[in-house]
């Protein structure tokens, strides 16, 4: 399998996405969620990249829309915000 900018990969109960792919080094952000993208970004060299990734399964871009439907939307600041009087 061939590394690619913007694969998301499954770990166990993380995701891992590609962000910059180098010659030799690779950063990639770790998910906990898909639909909020919220996680911390990682500097590794290609080589502990490809280690890490030992056991994870690719996941294919309709997959990753299905596991973004399937949560619920983030609730926005305004649903919670105080009614304004004129």
């Amino acid at each position: 399998m061939k590394l690619r900018q913007n694969q998301v990969w499954k770990q166990g109960n993380q995701f891992i996405r590609i962000v910059e792919l180098q010659r030799l080094k690779v950063k990639y952000k770790a998910m906990k969620d898909l639909s909020t993208k919220e996680g911390d970004q990682h500097d590794v060299t290609k080589k502990e990249f490809c280690r890490m990734l030992k056991g994870a399964t690719l996941v294919s871009p309709p997959e990753i829309g299905n596991v973004r439907d399937q949560c619920p939307p983030p609730e926005s600041d305004s649903d919670h915000a105080a009614p304004t009087t004129l």
